[in-house]
């Protein structure tokens, strides 16, 4: 029986963190038994912010082999690099041309991304920040999938995607599976280890902040005995007035699939430090596997060879689907 196809990508900036893998990556694993799964690195997606040459090549091979590390099987799922299928772009500027300014100026990921960068840098905004949803919408349309696995603050870009192929099919005739979204199971939300009231981001300035997945054993933990609690010690799931304890309950329970209840009645009667003592060793059970197969698989050719495969497959498909797009458009003058 033919599975129904899923895509998703990976931008390649900055670290992977704790958050990405409970969030984002664990349900993947799972996802690759269940779907004909795509996924790519989007690293077209990262250069519509300045980027370190040398540190983007870096950080796309460390995020490429994260993945595999962190449980992704490339027999058992196609994994590729974005800028390897130059069908993305080629599909991408064909639905530039079916969107307006008005849609894409309100996109939320613009707004707040280009006001960080007007800040920081004092720069112009470049236009890539401005069209990138459309660029988006080729990666997903690109391979008719039937599911896209988003977050809810990501939902708005798959939106605009379903509105263009809704738009082309109904202008141009049908060419476009109209992709559904698979909300983020149980809307998982890791916060700031140093300021539990916010999500936590790989782009934090301050180190005590985020746990990332290649820290190393002692590094988690002292982010972990220094984490935010309060002054109550009193192990209780409550996460408006308790959201530093909250955290590390929930970081614990996703790890060991534990309910809150599971995790009132392991610490009842417990301190703090025994909730973080916990943390830390699910942490390190965690992650040191992970570590060891990570430092296997950067070695070698291994990774340049999934890439390559990965790339192959995917091409044969967007090959097809672009020239399905073209000769609707009359694109193909010669074709009717």
């Amino acid at each position: 029986m033919q599975k129904d196809r899923m895509i998703t990508g990976i931008t390649p900036s900055g670290s992977m963190s704790l958050g990405n893998y409970l969030g984002v990556v664990k349900n993947l694993i799972e996802y690759q038994d269940q779907y004909d799964l795509f996924v790519f690195v989007a690293n077209l997606h990262a250069i519509t912010i300045p980027q370190d040459p040398t540190m983007l090549k870096a950080k796309t091979k460390e995020m490429t082999a994260l993945y595999i590390a962190c449980g992704l099987d490339p027999e058992k799922m196609t994994l590729f690099l974005q800028s390897d299928v130059v069908e993305h772009s080629q599909l991408g500027w064909i639905l530039t041309t079916q969107s307006t300014m008005g849609e894409l100026s309100r996109m939320t990921q613009f707004k707040d991304k280009s006001a960080k960068q007007g800040e920081s840098e004092n720069i112009s905004i470049p236009t890539g920040l401005f069209t990138y949803p459309c660029l988006m919408a080729a990666d997903i349309l690109l391979y008719d999938p039937k599911y896209v696995p988003v977050g809810v603050d990501q939902k708005q870009h798959l939106e605009l995607s379903r509105d263009i192929a809704i738009r082309m099919n109904n202008k141009y005739g049908e060419m476009h599976i109209v992709p559904e979204p698979i909300l983020t199971k149980g809307n998982i939300k890791i916060m700031d280890l140093q300021d539990p009231t916010k999500k936590m981001s790989k782009s934090s300035n301050n180190p005590k902040a985020v746990i990332k997945m290649l820290d190393t054993p002692a590094e988690i933990t002292n982010k972990i005995k220094s984490a935010i609690t309060d002054s109550e010690n009193l192990i209780k799931y409550d996460p408006v007035n308790k959201p530093g304890v909250s955290n590390l309950m929930n970081i614990y329970a996703i790890i060991k699939n534990f309910s809150i209840d599971d995790c009132h009645k392991r610490w009842a009667g417990k301190n703090y430090k025994d909730l973080k003592d916990d943390v830390t060793e699910a942490l390190l059970e965690l992650i040191i596997p992970i570590h060891e197969k990570y430092n296997e698989i950067i070695k070698g050719d291994y990774l340049k060879d999934v890439l390559e495969n990965g790339a192959l497959k995917a091409k044969k498909i967007a090959i097809k689907k672009v020239n399905k797009v073209q000769n609707k458009l009359g694109i193909n003058w010669y074709r009717k």
